[in-house]
């Protein structure tokens, strides 16, 4: 009888004599995470490691879940490859809800290793804003195999909207609605509209047998209006924001206000709805002028309020490594350090849905790891070992 065939699962590996910070539980002093089979197996002071485990020695050194970059364009803006590289934005119609950003990810962007330096295992890549409607976010591991389509760890997160000076600006200069912020929520309320309509066609032609033809961009938004997908907004100053919310009150939809640079005045009305801010990048300039109330103590009023907040880089208009910086900034600018380093682990992945994957470390979620020479918010210290699905995606000593 021939010999069984030998397992092809790697050895599991034990991250050793750490600070440990889980995130979702207190830090843990000499503590270990043991990895197994792409996934997290245990974590905690007594860990009992397996004699076949390849070991870790992290003494002196942080360990943490991998940084989630919350609103990025890796991989759809390449950096140094000028227009060619540049699939951000979709400009020849304003409502285009049937695009998908995974189409358009070039996975050898540089922008993608500059976030393994940052510590950063997971990005939500989403189009621009140069549209109201402007397509589908994916949520993506930052390594891992071949293609795009390895790494994806959702691709049914949200759909991207805009409001203010983007798509005006885009769209207005050549004579197109919008040309106003109410041309905007026109836009917007009558594609809803027209959604709903389609919806009950669609259903209808189903009931009956009858044959129907499906529209990719009606079909997106169906899925936005039956909650499926959040609706993840782009809007700057406190009047879009206040239209955002007067908009998905009046459809039920599942608001993610991304940059509320104004959101500290309507902090208030921001909490009573218990809707997330995604802040950021607090580190550019006032570049345009809906950017004149950019406050780097935003973080910190609305977490005082009770509102879920995550940082981001918005990659490459604050280069994609230094999300920790963010979080750095919004610390000195009074946020609780515990809160700033929840902005770029837990707190994304709770308002995206991928808590039980990614965000803190704890058994089941995927083995995304890091090993910091200290603490990240000291930024002094280095990502040392990153490592994702158990497998080493990084080790320190190269740029960035």
């Amino acid at each position: 009888m021939p010999a069984p065939a030998a397992s092809l699962e790697p050895p599991p590996l034990a991250i050793v004599s750490g600070r440990v910070i889980p995130v979702a539980s207190a830090p843990i002093e000499d503590g270990t995470v043991l990895l197994r089979g792409g996934r997290i197996e245990a974590v905690g002071a007594d860990i009992s490691v397996p004699s076949d485990a390849e070991v870790i020695d992290a003494a002196g050194r942080w360990v943490l879940p991998g940084f989630i970059e919350a609103h990025a364009h890796a991989g759809i803006h390449e950096e140094s490859s000028g227009g060619a590289g540049d699939d951000t934005n979709e400009s020849s119609a304003p409502v285009l809800p049937g695009l998908r950003a995974l189409d358009a990810i070039n996975i050898e962007d540089p922008g993608f290793d500059d976030a393994l330096h940052g510590g950063i295992t997971t990005v939500i890549v989403k189009p621009g804003s140069s549209n109201v409607f402007g397509g589908q976010t994916v949520a993506l591991k930052t390594a891992g195999g071949p293609t795009v389509d390895d790494r994806i760890l959702s691709d049914a997160v949200s759909l991207k909207s805009a409001f203010g000076e983007n798509p005006t600006s885009a769209h207005g200069g050549s004579g197109r609605t919008p040309m106003t912020r109410m041309g905007i929520a026109m836009l917007i309320r009558q594609t809803l509209e027209d959604a709903r309509h389609y919806r009950a066609r669609r259903d209808i032609a189903a009931s009956e047998g009858a044959p129907f033809a499906v529209d990719l961009g009606q079909e997106t938004l169906v899925r936005l209006l039956e909650g499926e997908l959040i609706w993840d907004v782009h809007a700057h100053r406190h009047d879009d924001i206040a239209s955002a919310l007067r908009i998905a009150e009046e459809y039920g939809l599942r608001l993610v206000i991304n940059h509320g640079t104004e959101a500290y005045k309507l902090v208030d009305r921001i909490a009573e709805r218990g809707l997330p801010v995604i802040v950021g990048p607090t580190l550019s300039a006032r570049t345009k002028v809906e950017l004149q109330g950019s406050r780097a103590s935003t973080p910190a009023a609305l977490t005082a309020a009770g509102v879920q907040v995550a940082l981001i880089t918005d990659h490459p208009q604050v280069p994609i490594h230094l999300l920790r910086v963010q979080a750095a900034v919004a610390v000195r600018a009074g946020l609780g350090r515990e809160d700033a380093m929840r902005a770029i682990t837990s707190t994304p992945a709770e308002i995206y849905g991928l808590q039980d994957r990614v965000g803190s470390l704890r058994p089941g979620a995927d083995a995304d790891v890091v090993i910091w020479s200290g603490d990240p918010l000291d930024l002094q210290s280095q990502a040392m070992h990153v490592i994702i699905a158990g497998q080493t995606a990084h080790l320190a000593g190269g740029a960035a």
